[in-house]
């Protein structure tokens, strides 16, 4: 697995305190060996990859310049943390990384005592960590507390509210800004270092509290003075720093710094550590830092599947079916080239939506808005003030964060937004950060929306069809992560009738009615169940909302036994959709829901996890015999 000999340092480190007496050559040396460590195991079993080999040398000099675990360090994104995990105590366990029990690809409270505040998702980092901040004051602890926020994540407006509230509260807290080129990225110039490190020198902060002081004391002459020094420093900073932003929001800001740069990361570090107020490091840093593979595709390598190490190229699987999120990219721009009003919306997420595809054959039909799914929502909803059709495609989990949005500026005022919900139902290996098992319900209690899941590829290409021919407010799809089924695929496009399911397989009883993912699940329960003499009508409902209310009549005169099945939590989802309309009408019947159980589901593949909580082909028949009893006439049958 992994040779240990050609490691000098790395495994006599199992904690930060074991750095704390290294010096700047042992620092590189332990910097380097990080990096051929996380290649190793991640080329092997896969992970998220560039922004972990970018924040190594930032990584290493935060463990040890502050006292931690009792200082504190909140990441954001949680994914550049791979190093923060090597030299916390789980470098062994890094083989296990977003496997099913094994170590999270995120931060995460449970794991370790380092992980100080759970991150899957971004722009959290400064609220989080002006929160503890603010809570030692309060307790009178003397402790630092570090934001370390990066990769895109100060695209989030979150990030901005967050730093306001710090420059208002005035409590102490470090923020260091690792800018990877995937968020801001001025120059790094010789002369900016120079003024970084001269006006953070404990010398220099002394000689500014003097001369404070002293003009404190000379009234309207000392005044005048202080102005005058103020906007000295003001200027100087204007000009050869991009710090004024956060300057005006309160912060004292150094750098930018060069993020691999051990040495002066650790001066730096000790410099602001004993500084009052709201502090904010920039640092400059390089996504992929150390691996030319990944050095030369940032985002192709900031997550892997197994890849050779030599080349960086995945390890390639046997051919298949197309995954859902590239029939949806293919789609939109087949539609996108026949209806000119149509346009594309990402949040930072081009690939993994598919949209990267509309970038590259209709560049001006595609916006990427930033990690800002708040913004990216009522972006769409302006959009559609004016004739124009947006297809809002965020994943699943990240869509719970503009919910008010969705509410307020799309579905109040019956704007025709298209939502696309990528990574519907159990994602796998990211976890219960981005399982997205609550957008039914979340969507389902929203007046004016119409929510559809389509069973396959085929079916996906006519619901976006149907959505952006929907003229009667917001409509939203969701889809699963993975693989689709390998259906064939029309040259044309079918537009579906709002509200309206389908009979797949006719049995006398039990009805089995399935949404998306589901769906292909009930048809291999049912064989099975016809082979225990169990006869399933099999019906894909593929609306949510609004309901087929003939079909739900239709079986509700045919079965006394009805079972739903869906991808998503059983609290307010599908079946409650169900049993809700059931209740109202006065029908009484024997009502099944299989769906996502009301806990988060941990990591792992999702074939495990869909095992694991039975709601896998084999589980729904588990489930649906113990609900029909195994006893009399089937009983009987089986026999």
């Amino acid at each position: 697995m992994i040779d240990r000999s050609k490691y000098k340092l790395l495994f006599d480190v199992d904690s930060p305190s074991d750095i704390r007496d290294f010096d700047v050559k042992k620092l590189k040396l332990l910097c380097t060996e990080i990096r051929e460590y996380m290649v190793d195991v991640i080329s092997q079993v896969g992970g998220h990859f560039g922004g972990g080999l970018g924040s190594v040398e930032l990584t290493v000099a935060l463990h040890k310049v502050f006292n931690t675990p009792y200082d504190k360090i909140v990441w954001d994104t949680g994914h550049q943390a791979y190093p923060h995990k090597i030299i916390t105590g789980r470098r062994d366990q890094l083989f296990t990384i977003r496997q099913l029990n094994g170590l999270s690809g995120f931060l995460k409270r449970s794991e370790s005592e380092y992980d100080e505040f759970g991150a899957g998702h971004a722009s959290t980092s400064i609220s989080a960590a002006l929160g503890i901040a603010t809570a030692s004051t309060i307790k009178q602890e003397k402790r630092r507390v570090i934001a370390v926020i990066g990769d895109g994540a100060m695209t989030g407006g979150m990030a901005y509210e967050a730093m306001n509230n710090s420059g208002i509260l005035k409590n102490d807290l470090i923020v260091v800004l690792n800018d990877n080129n995937m968020s801001i990225a001025p120059n790094v110039w010789q002369i900016s270092n120079y003024f970084t490190e001269m006006i953070s020198h404990p010398e220099y902060n002394k000689f500014k509290g003097a001369i404070w002081d002293l003009t404190g004391k000379l009234d309207e002459f000392g005044d005048r003075l202080r102005r005058v020094a103020a906007r000295l420093e003001t200027g100087i900073k204007a000009v050869i720093t991009p710090g004024m932003l956060f300057e005006a929001l309160g912060f004292r800001y150094f750098g930018p710094v060069n993020g691999h740069n051990i040495g002066q990361l650790v001066k730096l570090f000790e410099h602001v550590k004993p500084l009052n107020g709201p502090i904010l490091v920039h640092t400059l840093t390089q996504k992929g830092k150390g691996y030319k593979p990944a050095e030369g595709h940032v985002q192709k390598l900031h997550a892997s599947t197994p890849f050779d190490k030599v080349t960086g190229k995945a390890v390639k699987k046997p051919g298949g079916a197309p995954s859902y999120t590239s029939v949806f990219g293919d789609t939109l721009v087949e539609i996108v080239k026949s209806n000119e009003n149509v346009v594309g919306i990402t949040a930072a997420m081009p690939d993994g939506t598919g949209l990267d595809t509309l970038n590259k054959e209709v560049p001006d039909k595609y916006f990427d808005v930033g990690i800002a799914e708040e913004h990216a929502v009522t972006f769409a909803a302006g959009l559609a003030t004016q004739g124009i059709i947006p297809v809002v495609a965020i994943y699943s989990s990240f869509l719970q964060r503009g919910f008010d949005q969705i509410v307020h500026d799309v579905a109040l005022q019956n704007l025709h937004v298209v939502f696309v919900l990528d990574r519907a139902g159990l994602v796998g290996a990211d976890g219960p950060t981005h399982h997205g098992t609550f957008d039914l319900t979340y969507l389902r209690m929203i007046p004016n929306m119409v929510i559809m899941a389509p069973k396959d590829e085929s079916e996906l290409r006519d619901m976006i069809y149907t959505a952006v021919q929907y003229k009667q407010g917001p409509i939203a799809l969701r889809y699963p992560r993975g693989s689709a089924l390998g259906v064939e695929i029309s040259d044309h496009f079918t537009e579906l009738e709002i509200g309206k399911a389908e009979i797949l397989k006719e049995g006398e009883d039990i009805a089995l009615l399935a949404v998306g993912s589901m769906v292909e699940y009930s048809n291999e329960a049912a064989e099975k169940l016809d082979i225990e003499g169990i006869h399933c009508e099999v019906i894909n409902m593929r609306f949510i909302k609004p309901l087929d209310e003939q079909m739900l009549d239709y079986v509700a005169s045919k079965f006394d036994k009805i079972v739903t099945l869906e991808e998503n939590t059983l609290h307010g989802g599908f079946g409650s959709g169900v049993l809700e309309y059931f209740s109202d009408k006065g029908i009484h019947k024997n009502i099944l829901r299989i769906g996502i159980p009301d806990k988060f589901i941990d990591h792992g593949t999702q074939a495990e996890l869909h095992k694991m909580i039975k709601i896998d082909p084999n589980g729904i028949v588990d489930k649906v015999k113990v609900f029909c009893g195994n006893i009399g006439k089937f009983l009987e049958v089986t026999e």
